[in-house]
């Protein structure tokens, strides 16, 4: 398995908690809900980060770079964990269904932008052996994570 191929599992699971929030978010009635919904979708959206700056933005910043794309995906990793961390400090039901729906909108984005830009870069960029290598290192910190 290859780096690229483990994340874009991840985001599949990701996109079916996306239509989730998108369907429920409307309904709930208090803001402990809304705020149990954006800490839920925070916590796994920082480990996903975390792991793909670490094993794959990182590595390709210097290609995202020249391409002017560089600046723009730690722009959208910011909004998204903004609007997360605002809802924290809300006192209104309707803006934290908002701000919550706004970070399920800009990760929608952002990992559309992903898998067209960063994952075929990737496979272009690095050799076959790298992209395993990275999936082997993402596997051991799922691992250690579910220790």
């Amino acid at each position: 398995m290859k780096i690229t191929e483990a994340l874009l599992a991840e985001h599949v699971v990701f996109h079916n908690l996306f239509d989730h929030f998108e369907q429920a978010v409307p309904r709930l009635k208090t803001l402990a809900e809304v705020k149990s919904l954006a800490a839920l979708l925070e916590s796994t959206l920082c480990a996903h980060s975390r792991t793909e700056d670490n094993l794959l933005i990182e590595p390709l910043d210097h290609c995202l770079e020249q391409i002017g794309q560089s600046e723009t995906f730690h722009q959208e990793h910011r909004e998204i964990d903004s609007s997360l961390s605002e809802i924290k400090s809300v006192r209104h039901v309707a803006t934290a269904k908002q701000l919550l729906l706004n970070a399920v909108r800009y990760s929608r984005n952002h990992f559309d932008k992903e898998e067209r830009i960063l994952f075929p870069l990737a496979e272009k960029v690095l050799k076959a052996k790298t992209l395993t290598t990275l999936a082997r290192d993402w596997m051991k910190q799922r691992e250690a994570a579910a220790a």
